[in-house]
Order: C-alpha cells, then sequence, then structure tokens
C-alpha cells in the first residue's frame, strides 16, 4: 500500500479531540463547510483496496456492540457477486447510551463521509441511513445531506420502529426488506445476502466515522490512542450516580475509575453496569483498574458492548434494578423465539421474586442454563449475561434477600428505560 495520508489539515490531537473535536462547543450539528475546514475533503482518490488495508491496518472495530473487526466484514461484502449496499445504523436501541445520537447530533458529516468511504471500498450502489422513528435527528440529517450534492453515492433515510431489538443488523435488512423489524435467523448473514439479496454491510454510526478519520489520517495515526488490541478512541456514555452525565471520547485501555472520573462518581458506588442493559455489573471498587478494551472486560466477564456505563447509587438495590431491566428485556423482544417468549419474562420474574427475599434458586439457574444461546438473535444471550452478573455483583445482597432480609431500597428506580427523541446534554 502506498497512500500517502498527508491532509490538508493537520490531524485532530488528543484522546478528546477526534470524533467530536469540539463541536459540543458549538451546542448544533457543523455545516459542510466547518467540517471540511477541520477535517479536509473527502479522499476518494484512495483505491478501494488500499482503503480496506488501512482499515486492517488501524485495527478498527465496530462500536455498536458486538466489536466485530470491520475490515473483516467490509471484505466479505466486497467479496459478494452482487453490487452492496451499505447500511447505517443510526437507532441506538441501547436506552442507557447516548452516543451515536451525540455524534449525529454535532457531526453528521464525519458519519455521512464515514458511509461513503465505505461504499467506496467495497463498491456499493446505495446508502441506508437507518434511524428510530419520530427522532429529531432525522431533520439534522436531512439538512446535512442536502449540503452533500457531490456524493458518489445517494443516501436514502429509513425509519425504524423504536423497540430494542429492531435495530439488530438481521432486523433492520428485514425491515428494508419486508417492513417487518424482528431479526431473522443467520445463515445468510447480510454480508452474504441483504437488502434486496444484495451483500450488504451493516455498520454502526460511530463506526463509520471513526472509518472516516483513518482514511483521512492513516493507521498509524489511529493507533496513537488506545492498545494494540483495541486500537484507537471511544465515545462513552456515562449516567447513573454521577455529577456530571454525558457522552465522552475516551481512548481505549483506559481504566474505568479514570473513566468515570470525568463525570465525578458518588464515592461509595458499589457497582457499575458495562456495555448497557445486555452487558454486566462490575463490582466497584474491585473493578476499577480494569481497562476499558475488548479483552481485558472479557477476562473480567463483560463485554465493552456500545461503551455506556452506568453507575449504581450508593442507595440502590442492584438485584431489583436487574429485574426491572429484564422486564424491560423481555417486553422489548421480537416475540417469535421461545427464549424470549418464555425464557425473558421467566428470568424476569425470578428476579423480582429475589430481590423480594424469595427462594428461586433451583429455578433461576435452570431458566439461565436453557435461555442462552438459542434465539434468532443474541438477545437472550445479552439478558442471560447481565443477570450472571447481577448474581456474582450483588452475592452478598443475594444471602440478604434469601435470609429474609429484602433491602429497604428495592422500590426506587434508577435506571430509566424508555426511550425518546432528545439533543444531546
Amino acid at each position: 500500500m502506498n497512500t500517502s495520508y498527508a491532509s490538508v489539515v493537520p490531524p485532530p490531537a488528543g484522546a478528546d479531540q477526534r470524533l467530536l473535536a469540539g463541536w459540543r462547543e458549538e451546542r448544533r450539528a457543523a455545516g459542510l463547510a466547518a467540517h471540511r475546514a477541520r477535517y479536509g475533503p473527502l479522499p476518494l482518490a484512495v483505491a478501494p483496496d488500499d482503503l480496506l488495508t488501512a482499515i486492517e491496518l488501524a485495527g478498527l472495530r465496530g462500536r455498536g456492540g458486538a466489536g466485530f473487526p470491520t475490515a473483516r466484514k467490509l471484505r466479505a461484502v466486497a467479496a459478494g457477486p452482487r453490487r452492496a449496499t451499505v447500511v447505517v445504523n443510526a437507532c441506538e436501541g441501547e436506552p442507557v447510551s447516548e452516543k451515536d445520537h451525540t455524534l449525529l447530533a454535532l457531526a453528521p458529516h464525519l458519519v455521512l463521509d464515514g458511509a461513503v468511504l465505505a461504499a467506496h471500498a467495497i463498491a456499493a450502489v446505495e446508502i441506508i441511513l437507518c434511524h428510530h422513528e419520530g427522532d429529531p435527528l432525522a431533520g439534522v440529517v436531512h439538512a446535512a445531506l442536502a449540503e452533500r450534492q457531490g456524493d458518489p453515492v445517494a443516501t436514502r433515510l429509513q425509519p425504524v420502529p423504536q423497540r430494542y431489538v429492531a435495530s439488530e443488523e438481521s432486523a433492520l435488512v428485514n425491515l428494508i426488506n419486508t417492513g417487518d423489524a424482528r431479526p431473522t435467523t443467520k445463515p445468510p448473514r447480510p454480508d452474504e445476502r441483504g437488502v434486496g439479496g444484495r451483500p450488504t454491510l451493516v455498520s454502526n454510526a460511530e463506526t463509520l466515522a471513526q472509518l472516516a478519520l483513518i482514511a483521512r489520517f492513516g493507521p498509524a495515526w489511529f493507533r496513537t490512542q488506545g492498545t494494540a488490541e483495541s486500537p484507537g478512541t471511544t465515545l462513552v456514555t456515562l449516567s447513573g450516580a454521577v455529577g456530571k452525565a454525558g457522552v465522552y471520547e475516551i481512548a481505549l485501555g483506559t481504566p474505568i475509575d479514570r473513566v468515570l472520573g470525568v463525570a465525578r462518581p458518588a464515592p461509595t458506588t458499589p457497582a457499575v453496569l458495562v456495555g448497557g442493559v445486555g452487558g454486566a455489573w462490575l463490582p466497584l471498587p474491585a473493578a476499577c483498574r480494569v481497562p476499558l478494551a475488548h479483552r481485558e472486560l472479557t477476562d473480567a466477564g463483560a463485554t465493552l458492548g456500545v461503551g455506556a456505563l452506568f453507575v449504581l447509587p450508593p442507595d440502590a438495590c442492584g438485584l431489583a434494578e436487574t429485574a426491572r431491566i429484564m422486564h424491560y428485556l423481555a417486553a422489548q423482544s421480537a416475540s417469535q423465539c421461545g427464549p424470549c417468549m418464555f425464557g425473558l419474562p421467566a428470568l424476569a420474574d425470578d428476579l423480582a421474586m429475589l430481590a423480594r427475599g424469595g427462594h428461586v434458586g433451583a429455578r433461576l439457574r435452570h431458566h439461565l442454563d436453557v435461555v442462552g444461546g438459542r434465539g434468532a438473535c443474541r438477545h437472550p444471550d445479552g439478558a442471560v449475561r447481565l443477570a450472571r452478573s447481577a448474581l456474582h455483583t450483588f452475592a452478598p445482597d443475594v444471602r440478604d434477600h434469601l435470609a429474609g432480609r429484602p433491602c429497604r431500597y428495592s422500590r426506587r428506580v434508577h435506571i430509566r428505560l424508555h426511550r425518546s427523541g432528545r439533543w444531546p446534554r
């Protein structure tokens, strides 16, 4: 690869100056002229294979939850027998995350640049940007698209129902093809047969924004932040018992206590939920030094997910909060597979009974064993991971509840799980 990454503008400097790069202070979406002045023109002169190689060397991993290597997805689609489609997942179905919403509200052209460059890399014929129905960001994106008359591939918007599983990649493809926003079984995967039967890249909004920066400044620059296995920066949403909730850009590999420190957490918080409602609880302060990176979080029994961290308040009952999340996950399922139709409601009832002091140990363990790994999508897998992490992290509470000493805080609600379109804080 002989591509030069000498941009007409210097690359953004510092872990907090890449994706958001000063746009937060503007409190409005950056226009195309301001975007080009900061990042330079769209580098479409880079050959597709060189762009794929740059993304591979950068080690970019998806920012939508699974953390799959982006270059591998791109190459799988590019190898398909038919012209491809790019689907931008900007739904942000995770209720404790605001990162993609914030990114599109402030830097929509960076996401659109990434989509156009991905289409260039895989020879795609269309781009479809998926957003939740009723989200005011649709207007922001429409205005940004109106400024971009010279893009080589057209972009259209696709509204998606505001349900948790409706933004799963196969559900988005199914919605575009049939109008039914429910996940489908795999194979075939979207990269094999997706929108209109064509190979389809489904990529998260932040992932594509990162791709746009790699295309401009190169893989070596990208790797100046993060770790060897989890390079670059990422957007995280910090909420719960913190004094300054919001979206922050941090270098991957930053220890959890330093990540939380920017939002001024409560001094005696017992746990943090990492990765969103399909993630895992980690105990504090024991997990303070765990790096926010893929391998290290997996080793700790958690997942980076969408980069959301919810700090449990000192006066909260972790078991009761987990039961409420489980009821939410059960209600948000597609109700088309046994694990979601019957397993998740059973898990939610078990956890709620445990929070009230009920003896459900054997039944709960049975449900955990039979629910995971059996659905059309990974929705039940995330729920099982969450429940298991709660039983481990809040083990002393479990013992107290089973001994007839349920927590006096169990009726307080701390995690708000119903979403609506909002302008970022």
